[in-house]
């Protein structure tokens, strides 16, 4: 009697166990030439440490390191573990305190100094971050925070298998048979970790290799028990079962070989049968034993994230005078191009160590001689289009309002071709470069930007488009490559490297703070996949850690 085995949905989809949360980051605390605020010894001081919530001003507790008596230098033992997204700009708040009473109440302890920065920031300073302090003298300290990503084994493991001579489920014909792994936990349950394409009609299948990450098919445990069921499949869902096996990764590691074939048993045919000895065979005919490498190796391993602006000057933004017009300058409130500009830039920056972006525009009839122009530098200089962090990127932009006219009409192709020089130039894995495009309008030349894009998709590039206004921007899902791979002159894009989002879905807020960062959210969301598989088709595999080093006096203990 076969056992049913209902729900489950086979196929080449992402593998259950490895929607693995976002990275985990553990911060280390310490301090230097605190302010002494005790009388007959020295501080007795803890750090207490807030997140800022989203859309508001507000920080909130998140953490307190132990108290340390009587020192001004401390290095906290107690560890901040909190989850690291890149899309995010995640602020965090230091405050230290002398602490004077068992009270739980900062307001009865005296105040020694606090520093502020972005999670980015420490991270993207090879997980090192050194900060004055502010507070009630001139000189507070200092205090020194290190990231790391939490120490996981992210070793990948690739298998393949293949099954001979299954039993015969299907009355009219043979089986279609699939795979299930599940994981053994410790009440000696079992978690379901990754499930093979079903192969139609026959009894000895050849599964598609499949790679998955060792502590979702284990643990990380390579002695911890692997259960691996054979199913045959009907489209009703209610799958028969044909029989099962057990192993371990060490076993897998192996390789090919005799112990690695396996008996597929069903126990009730077994028990019920006194003659019987299998329901089949499966055989591994492939692994290979990987380490995965996450994003935040390369940034702390010096990588820096190059970003450029693009903003359309085309004469369908309207007349930029008037209130009416997409590039209108509101004395009370940034406009749509400002909103933009700010919610992305505002991340990127943490990971860019000189803070300098080329800014562009294009679309419009540019001083002195009033051309058309899809390529020209929005701060006014010919020979450099770099602008200082997201304030200079703005007043570039308000200044080439000034001084160019809006004209037209639609071409990225320019500006594509632009950075992707630059991207060309860098292919080792010391830079990955994100071009942000801003625009009101369906794209003119949609051929060479498809093109473009194409040629781009080997190169260390990702780009952005936000869609501004009321158009339809239904053309511009094509370039988003979710799920159709954009394809120019029979080429197909090796990558997938644009991300679209109309800015209307991210109105209908008076909350501009809130709006801004779910944009950001939005939009860089993809971002660390993309620079993954960069890396990944290119096997580059990050640098060893920066080291970073603060100058300490001769009495204070090193940082």
């Amino acid at each position: 009697m076969s056992q049913g085995f209902g729900g489950m949905d086979p196929g080449g989809g992402m593998d259950p166990g490895q929607a693995i949360p976002a990275t985990k980051v553990e911060l280390t605390i310490s301090a230097r030439e605190l302010l002494n605020k005790d009388v007959l010894s020295q501080s007795d001081p803890v750090c207490v440490v807030f997140t800022h919530r989203l859309g508001t001003n507000e920080y909130v507790e998140y953490f307190r390191t132990e108290m340390i008596k009587d020192t001004l230098n401390p290095d906290f033992v107690r560890k901040v573990i909190i989850d690291y997204y890149f899309e995010e700009t995640q602020k965090l708040k230091f405050e230290l305190y002398d602490i004077d009473s068992p009270s739980k109440d900062l307001r009865n302890h005296d105040f020694l100094g606090a520093a502020q920065c972005t999670l980015g920031e420490i991270m993207s300073a090879g997980g090192q971050h050194v900060m004055k302090l502010s507070g009630p003298k001139k000189d507070c300290g200092k205090i020194k925070i290190r990231g790391e990503e939490m120490s996981e084994c992210r070793d990948v493991l690739t298998l393949q298998f293949k099954c001979e001579n299954l039993d015969k489920m299907d009355f009219f014909g043979k089986s279609d048979p699939f795979l299930v792994f599940s994981r053994s936990n410790e009440d000696s349950s079992f978690t379901i970790c990754h499930k093979t394409e079903v192969i139609k009609k026959t009894l000895n299948p050849t599964f598609r290799p499949f790679t998955i990450l060792l502590r979702a098919l284990c643990n990380a445990d390579y002695d911890r028990n692997i259960k691996v069921d054979c199913y045959d499949w009907n489209s009703n869902g209610t799958h028969d079962y044909i029989g099962s096996f057990q192993t371990t990764a060490r076993e897998l590691t192996r390789g090919p070989g005799h112990s690695n074939t396996y008996p597929i048993v069903n126990e009730d045919k077994k028990r019920k049968k006194k003659s019987y000895k299998n329901s089949g065979l499966a055989m591994l005919t492939h692994v290979k034993v990987d380490q995965q490498f996450s994003f935040l190796d390369y940034i702390r391993g010096g990588c820096q994230i190059a970003a450029t602006v693009a903003v359309d000057f085309t004469a369908s933004n309207g007349d930029p005078r008037q209130p009416t017009s997409l590039h209108y300058m509101n004395p009370y409130q940034p406009n749509h191009y400002q909103r933009a500009i700010h919610s992305v830039v505002e991340v990127l920056q943490d990971y860019d160590a000189d803070k300098l972006f080329p800014a562009l525009g294009f679309g419009a009839r540019i001083p002195p001689d009033h051309r058309v122009s899809h390529e020209f530098f929005l701060n006014g200089n010919p020979s450099n289009p770099f602008c200082e962090g997201v304030e200079g990127i703005e007043q570039a932009y308000q200044q080439a309002l000034h001084s160019v006219t809006l004209y037209g009409p639609t071409n990225f192709a320019p500006v594509i071709n632009h950075i992707t020089r630059f991207a060309a130039a860098k292919r080792d894995g010391s830079e990955y470069f994100i071009l942000l495009i801003i625009t009101d309008g369906i794209i003119t030349d949609m051929e060479q930007t498809k093109e473009a894009i194409v040629s781009a998709s080997v190169l260390p590039l990702s780009i952005i488009i936000v869609g501004v206004g009321k158009e339809d921007f239904a053309k511009m899902e094509e370039l988003d490559g979710d799920d159709v791979r954009l394809s120019s002159r029979g080429r197909f894009a090796q990558r997938d490297i644009v991300q679209f989002v109309p800015f209307r879905d991210f109105e209908g807020t008076d909350n501009i703070v809130l709006s801004q960062a779910r944009l950001a959210k939005e939009v860089l969301a993809e971002i660390p996949d993309q620079f993954l598989s960069y890396m990944k088709a290119n096997n580059i595999r990050p640098k060893p850690v920066r080291t970073a080093s603060m100058m300490s006096s001769a009495s204070a203990p090193p940082m």
